[in-house]
């Protein structure tokens, strides 16, 4: 296993992470269990905000992405840090809002916002909302017009860039549900449009052309392409992009399939978009945009790991050889939607050499609940303690009740120390909002 920042070898021959032995932590917070390491977190924030504060004198913002995992913690995380964040939804900007994260400094997204997210978006007074339809455009300026406000929008445009990341994560293809496109004059129609809303203020455009991408390139083409609309909205309709938001999308490392970046590396990313717009606004004569990037698995996912316990041991001969956890697709549900690859750990004995090939399997009553196949570890014993690696992002996210299991709890580690950041769920909790309807109670005799 090559050791990486936030995980190390202890000398029991025990994953670590954060410092805190994962065995110990097992024994004092149960498993499934997800576990985050704060200082890795505030390191890539830093390196984020500090990178676009160097290299494009602050005028820009690092939204932090909490799709990629939403808890009041991580939001009082980037408040301390000095960070923007984005939300997608009412549940997202209410979870921000309880912790206490100001107002101003949230972006909201999404393509489909609903009527009262909208609404509560405005009470708020949060700092943006990127428009994604015309009905939302009608939408926003209706209820800032009830208010008596101007709300600041952006327009997400598609400017048709083709990453090379999986199918279901491409955002910026011409046949994306998100965004309007460059291409065939839409994004242009729906400016003019825009422009026209007097409880509208349009301050630019956001473009995200998807997740889990390694080659800069990519976000190079997607700068030129955003700088150069840009320039014809200027002489189309003399319309002056104030914000530009490049998004989000680095990619992680999961496997050794994947390129391990190290932290640093990513600040070569951000330098990398701020060079071409430094060279397309000079090129078209334009003012330098207030810049806005929203990194979210970047930051998270290779600061968080799943840790298991090994239950049932199934070896089909010269077949496979399964190993249940007691989690599943209930609490990382990526391997049934993306076939996404993971990296496993046998945290008891990680010291020790892989010997055998296996698959892993959760618990649940369904064929595709697998989190891992065809993986190396050492011979794995009932009761063994096995982590998930770089599960920090989109798995908490993602959990759900499937089968009534509980979604595991949150624990965060700051220089060893471990502490709840959400609490485990309870049979409670997951009947808490069922109700026996009156003709079947059963009747007294």
């Amino acid at each position: 296993m090559n050791e990486r920042e936030t995980l190390k070898i202890n000398e029991r021959g025990h994953l670590s992470i954060g410092g805190a032995d994962c065995v110990d932590l097992a024994k004092q917070f149960g498993t499934p269990l997800y576990v985050f390491d704060e200082a890795y977190i505030r390191n890539m924030m830093r390196i984020y905000r500090d990178t676009l504060a160097k290299k494009y004198k602050g005028k820009g913002l690092v939204l932090y992405a909490s799709k990629a995992f939403s808890c009041k913690a991580i939001y009082r995380i980037a408040d301390e840090e000095n960070i923007g964040v984005d939300v997608v939804s009412g549940g997202e900007l209410y979870t921000a809002l309880q912790a206490g994260f100001p107002a101003e400094k949230i972006y909201m997204h999404g393509n489909n916002k609903l009527d009262y997210e909208i609404g509560e978006a405005l009470d708020a007074g949060i700092g943006c909302i990127v428009a994604d339809a015309y009905s939302e455009i009608d939408k926003i300026d209706a209820e800032a017009k009830k208010r008596g406000i101007v709300q600041n929008i952006l327009l997400r445009i598609n400017p048709g860039v083709e990453a090379h990341t999986h199918a279901f994560v491409q955002t910026a293809t011409t046949d994306s549900k998100f965004g309007f496109s460059i291409a065939d004059g839409t994004a242009e129609a729906v400016t003019a449009y825009a422009l026209e809303k007097k409880n509208l203020h349009l301050q630019g455009y956001h473009c995200h052309i998807g997740s889990q991408i390694f080659e800069k390139q990519s976000f190079v083409i997607a700068v030129e392409k955003c700088m150069e609309f840009s320039a014809n909205m200027k002489e189309r309709f003399d319309f002056t992009v104030e914000t530009l938001n490049l998004g989000g999308g680095y990619g992680v490392w999961y496997t050794d399939e994947d390129r391990k970046i190290p932290a640093n590396g990513y600040a070569e990313y951000l330098e990398a978009l701020i060079d071409e717009v430094h060279k397309k606004a000079e090129e078209k004569q334009l003012p330098l945009p207030y810049l806005l990037i929203e990194p979210g698995r970047s930051i998270v996912g290779e600061a968080g790991i799943t840790l298991y316990t090994v239950g049932a041991i199934k070896d089909i001969p010269g077949v496979k050889k399964y190993l249940a956890v007691d989690g599943g697709m209930f609490d990382n549900p990526r391997y049934a939607l993306y076939q996404s690859k993971y990296t496993p750990v046998l945290a008891n004995r990680a010291n020790q050499e892989p010997t055998e090939i296996v698959t892993i399997a959760g618990k649940c009553c369904e064929s595709g609940d697998l989190i891992a196949v065809n993986v190396n570890l050492p011979k794995a014993e009932t009761g063994d303690l096995l982590a998930i690696l770089s599960t920090g992002a989109y798995n908490y996210s993602m959990a759900m009740n499937y089968n009534r299991n509980m979604i595991p709890p949150c624990v965060l580690v700051n220089e060893g120390v471990a502490e709840y950041i959400v609490r485990p769920q309870s049979y409670e909790d997951i009947v808490r909002n069922d109700i026996i309807p009156n003709r079947l109670q059963k009747k007294s005799k």
